[in-house]
Formats: structure tokens, sequence, C-alpha cells
């Protein structure tokens, strides 16, 4: 009998309609294009500027395309899942809020936070509901409002992040296509070096943690290159072993856009040519779980049926992981 894999029929990304250029962050701290670029390969990012609007109406219109795209009815759609670490509030999930915009009256849905792993591990887990045959139809969204938490006084973080978020849609396939493997890790050591330090449960927001600008991204940079570095490109190489994959099997790899040093050092670690990775990082910067289906969506066109993709990801937590994915269709 063959078996049931989870198979991406459809992707779809969607980023605000205003631009931050370097030459705008020149006027708002101390730096300069050539110092943004030279450090992280970030030329522009996308912001969400519309009083009102989170995280969710990124979600929805990304939920939107994938329908239109892939002619879904939004009642067909079982089970939504979003990856971020931006949620239009603290509870609901934003994924429900999602599901309402878009209309998807049938779907359960719930938030997963892996920080710029949550893309991967979402995938991941929703491809196990595929697998059970249970499920037909599941959408997995990406999205961020990153500047919400940026501080635009620092400039080792503030050059970084962007906004804007991307999702595939997942059905069952009996061919040999899909989710293929998947190595995900976590080292909660490594959480003291990349977080928000305040408006949770630890220390809950108050005049003084606002004073002292804790509910902005707190990241150590140095420590957090070194470990993703090392990380992204020992989990990747991994998975192209325990899958008999050489750098010549592999079509694409996909890596999560946080740097382009670290995207390089990866690709050679792995043997890939620069010709076989997806950047998009100078356009969007970091939009943390939402970088890897917006790469995927731009990229799409050169995409064919049976391409052995690599999605590799590193974020805080620490969290890392690859995705060994097979892909099911040819550019429509």
């Amino acid at each position: 009998m063959s078996q049931t894999r989870a198979a991406i029929t459809a992707i779809h990304g969607w980023v605000p309609e205003y631009v931050l250029t370097n030459k705008e962050l020149e006027k708002m701290v101390d730096t300069t294009d050539e110092w943004i670029m030279t450090r992280t390969g970030i030329k522009e990012r996308r912001i969400l500027r519309e009083p009102g609007k989170g995280t969710s109406d990124i979600g929805a219109e990304v939920v939107k395309g994938l329908l239109e795209k892939s002619n879904t009815k939004p009642e067909e759609i079982e089970l939504l899942i979003c990856a971020t670490v931006t949620p239009d509030y603290a509870f609901p999930a934003t994924a429900n809020i999602i599901s309402d915009k878009a209309g998807l009256v049938n779907a359960w849905s719930y938030d997963i936070n892996a920080a710029c792993s949550g893309f991967l591990y979402s995938l991941e887990t929703a491809s196990r509901f595929i697998e059970t045959g249970d499920y037909k139809k599941v959408i997995v969204v990406g999205a961020e409002k990153m500047s919400m938490m940026v501080d635009y006084t620092d400039r080792a973080t503030c050059v970084i992040f962007g906004d804007g978020g991307g999702g595939v849609l997942l059905e069952p396939t009996q061919e040999n296509y899909g989710i293929m493997d998947s190595i995900l890790k976590t080292d909660g050591s490594g959480r003291i070096h990349l977080f928000q330090k305040g408006g949770g449960s630890v220390k809950p927001a108050s005049f003084e943690t606002v004073a002292a600008k804790e509910h902005f991204i707190y990241q150590e940079g140095q420590q957090v290159f070194k470990f993703a570095v090392t990380n992204m490109a020992r989990v990747s190489v991994d998975v192209m072993k325990r899958n008999g994959l050489s750098s010549e099997d592999v079509n694409w790899l996909v890596p999560h856009q946080a740097n382009l040093r670290i995207i390089e050092a990866t690709a050679r670690r792995m043997g890939i040519r620069k010709d076989q990775v997806m950047i998009n990082i100078e356009k969007y910067g970091n939009t943390t779980s939402g970088t890897i289906p917006l790469c995927i969506w731009e990229w799409e066109d050169q995409l064919k049926k049976g391409d052995n993709l690599i999605l590799s990801a590193f974020g805080g937590g620490f969290t890392w992981g690859a995705v060994y994915v097979k892909w099911a269709y040819d550019p429509r």
C-alpha cells in the first residue's frame, strides 16, 4: 500500500506596501547603506503601518491568495496552523482570527511559536495530520508584524526585521512527493541570547519594563551568528545524508532569510552552488517565520515537479531545523 504524504499544492505570499529603505534608516539611526548591506545583505524591508492592522491581516491575505490560486472554497479547509512570534493578542490565537477574516468556517486553528523556525515546525506538524488520512486540506501560514517589537533607535536590530508572511496549502498524495523528512532541534539554554525580555509571565508589562525598552527585541548578535552558522549547516547536511542526497541531488536550498553571511556559510557547508539557493533577503529583510514561504513564493515559477528542496532555519529559543520537500507540481 502506498504511503500517504503531505504535498504542497499551492503557495502564496503577501507583504505590506510601505518600503523602509536603508537610506531612510540612515536618517533615523547612526548607520549607512554600506554598513547594513555588508553585515546583513538587506537593502529594504516592508512595514505594516496602517492603524489597527496586525499579523492576522497579513495571514488573512495569504490565506485568501492560497484559496484563489488553488480554486479552493474557504469551507473546505479543515485546519489552519499559524507560525508567529507577533500575535495580535496574547489570546486568542492569531490563527483563530485569520480563520475568521478568511472565512474558514469549518477549520480549527492554533498558533505555533518557534521564532524563525516556526514555519518548519508548523509544516512538520501539519504534515502529520495529512498523513493520518483524516485531513485533506490543511493550511500553514508564517506571518509576522516584526515592526511591533523593533526599537528604531537601536541600529543593531532595526535594520534587520520586516513585516510580511507566506503560506502553503497541504493535501494528501500517494505519489512520491511532498514532505519527505525533517530534523528539528531545540536548545532552550540559548534563550538568553535572543528574546523579548518584558511582557510575559516572568516579567509582566509595567512602567519599569516599558521605560527600560524590554518589550523590544534583545539580541546578542555574535552569539546568535555563531550558533546559527554551525547548526543550520549541520542539520541541513544531516537531513541530506539521511535521505541519500548529494549536493547535486538538491535542486534548491531555501534558507531562513536572517543574514546573507549565514545563508552563504550554510550553502558552502552543504556543497550547494549559489544558483541553487533561494534568496530575497535584500527585499524583505528578516520576517521571522515568514521568510521561507515568502522565498518559495517568489521563486515558484522556477520550480519543477520532482525538485528536491531543503528548507533550513534557525531562530530564537534556540530553535533550528531542516525539512526535505519533494516539489509536487509544475508552475501554473
